[in-house]
């Protein structure tokens, strides 16, 4: 198994901590992983993305030009990196955010609300992990005890009592993620 991801929006959506946590989650169960963030010199509010490999085997190269799975959460990520999916990949959107659908038929198209449900967990800073949830649900790249390890290895340990919450948004991610 070897899934190439992009993950890509606005900062202070989360993007570069929801590609650092699925690579953590990949180590944690003795997979391969590359995590390559992109980003401008804005920390909230410019556009970024990750690629993040996750393999069985080596990884050859962090450089990619086409992705199996592309997680946009703004109308520009969508613009740019629905025709980089291969044909037969998955394009999951957060629907709240995107004016123009994608139009793409050969891939798999999902959307989510995260935006929607983190107002209604009360907590905004769950977004990208309700969203990792969506992801898990649709492409199992990674197991749930994985995720709940790497949570352990990035949060600082002041807020591992969050963990519970941010499994509890993976949880509500994997039920509201639809496909179109």
């Amino acid at each position: 198994m070897k899934k190439e991801i992009i993950i890509s929006g606005f900062g202070g959506q989360g993007v570069l901590s929801m590609g650092k946590i699925l690579a953590y989650s990949g180590l944690m169960e003795d997979k391969e992983v590359t995590w390559m963030p992109a980003y401008g010199p804005e920390q909230r509010g410019g556009t970024c993305n990750v690629t993040v490999i996750v393999s069985d085997d080596r990884v050859s190269s962090p450089i990619l030009s086409k992705y199996d799975v592309a997680i946009v959460l703004n109308q520009p990520s969508l613009d740019k990196f629905e025709p980089r999916i291969k044909p037969g990949g998955i394009l999951i959107y957060e629907e709240s955010l995107i004016i123009n659908p994608p139009t793409r038929k050969d891939i798999e198209v999902y959307a989510i609300n995260a935006t929607g449900k983190a107002e209604e967990l009360q907590n905004s800073k769950v977004f990208n992990m309700i969203v990792l949830g969506g992801l898990l649900q649709v492409c199992p790249v990674v197991t749930l005890n994985g995720l709940e390890k790497a949570l352990y290895k990035t949060l600082p340990e002041r807020h591992h009592k969050l963990i519970p919450l941010n499994m509890e948004a993976v949880d509500q991610g994997e039920k509201i993620i639809k496909k179109m």
